[in-house]
């Protein structure tokens, strides 16, 4: 197939899970013949290496820059645009409708639209056109609270409310104008449901199972590890909770025990703020399964977000002993005691961390079912085929309107 894939972020380097399921399907799609344009929005200009990561995986690729935030355009958009503040940080840009314009000359078996706050610029187009697309929502935006709007001052509740209405309205346009509408969870497919008649499917995300293949958690090493991009409030949230209340409590119990804490936009503050020298403070880690090897295991301290984790299922896939909320494993069909140790308050979670640590052939015994349970469902591969089968539903290659 013939697909224009549109992004509003450049999928490599893989610091988000957002950008993680973007490569691995792009990946995945072009090792099964599917040719690729890819059209991106990005607030930093691709540079060598992201050039070498993504040119095999496409025919184009595209890239236009992104206004800064603080830009009048935005501000004023935030405040006064019928469109939720997410969509106008990402929308009103003439050059990008206008290349998307350009691009809609051509015929396409699939146009892909991933997030429903990037496809501002293209609505207008694709009615125009009379073009069908594929809308993949990762997260239904209007249900996050306060996941998205947690550092507005309190002051701003009344903007918050007005902005949670926005993206609601927004989120049903988008949904109806689509030909189909992907999910990431099941729970997230049947919250859409309520929204529109649009057909709405779920193609999970997914693991690199066979990168992880040989990785093996160390019970010895007494580091557990956290992974996160801390541009996104939820995994701040993860990283206060567990060193301001649950790590004091298992340090109570086996004082030696270490936290890894990595990923993107590790805020520098933190250092000053927890000085304990068995936090490790390692930010983004390019050979994740190189540091995985000296973990005892992975905590998953969520209290806040939506989709699935996919730092939980590179976890799984590891053979990495998993302690985590409810909301740490949304989206997954696991287990508790079977595939994890669960807790849902700080007490709860720090005595499954040193139960993990102290019982380690109980550890392994949840590491492997964890990592098979990742294997046969999340794989990328069966991400793909997923995809594949909404994609074979779709009218034949959609061809320009041409004037008579």
């Amino acid at each position: 197939m013939r697909i224009l894939w549109i992004v509003p972020y450049l999928p490599w380097p893989m610091t988000s899970g957002g950008k993680t399921r973007q490569y691995h399907l792009l990946r995945t799609l072009s090792e099964r013949g599917h040719r690729i344009t890819l059209l991106v929005q990005s607030k930093t200009a691709p540079d060598a290496t992201a050039h070498a990561a993504l040119a095999p995986l496409l025919e184009r690729l595209i890239v236009l820059p992104r206004r800064s935030l603080k830009h009048p355009m935005t501000v004023l958009g935030g405040v006064c645009a019928p469109w939720p503040l997410l969509t106008t940080v990402n929308g009103l840009s003439a050059p990008l409708q206008a290349r998307f314009a350009e691009l809609l000359n051509e015929a396409w078996d699939v146009i892909q639209v991933e997030h429903s706050y990037s496809l501002q610029p293209f609505l207008k187009p694709l009615r125009q056109q009379g073009r069908d697309f594929v809308l993949t929502e990762h997260n239904l935006e209007s249900s996050l609270g306060g996941a998205t709007y947690d550092r507005f001052p309190n002051w701003a509740g009344l903007f918050v409310r007005y902005d949670q209405w926005r993206c609601r309205l927004w989120e049903r346009k988008t949904f109806d104008a689509a030909r189909h509408v992907i999910a990431v969870t099941q729970t997230d497919a049947h919250a859409m449901r309520t929204l529109s008649s649009t057909p709405i499917s779920v193609v999970v995300n997914g693991v690199d199972s066979r990168a992880f293949s040989d990785v093996s958690a160390d019970p010895q090493s007494q580091r557990l590890l956290f992974v996160g991009n801390y541009e996104y409030a939820p995994n701040l949230d993860a990283v206060q909770w567990m060193l301001e209340e649950i790590f004091p409590r298992v340090w109570l119990q086996c004082p030696c025990t270490r936290l890894a804490v990595v990923g993107y936009g590790l805020p520098d503050h933190w250092r000053s703020r927890w000085p304990d020298e068995r936090i490790e403070w390692l930010g983004f880690v390019p050979d994740l399964t190189a540091l995985q090897r000296r973990c005892a295991g992975f905590v998953a301290a969520l209290r806040h977000g939506g989709g699935s984790k996919l730092k939980v299922l590179e976890a799984m896939a590891a053979g990495l002993p998993l302690v985590s909320t409810a909301q740490g494993v949304s989206g997954l069909a696991v287990q508790p005691q079977v595939h994890y140790l669960a807790g849902e308050s700080a007490e709860a979670l720090a005595d499954a961390i040193v139960r993990l640590l102290d019982e380690p052939a109980m550890a392994r015994q949840l590491a492997d079912a964890a990592r098979d349970y990742a294997r046969n469902h999340h794989d990328w591969a069966v991400a793909a085929n997923e995809l594949e089968q909404i994609y074979r539903a779709l009218p034949t290659r959609q061809e320009p309107k041409t004037c008579a």
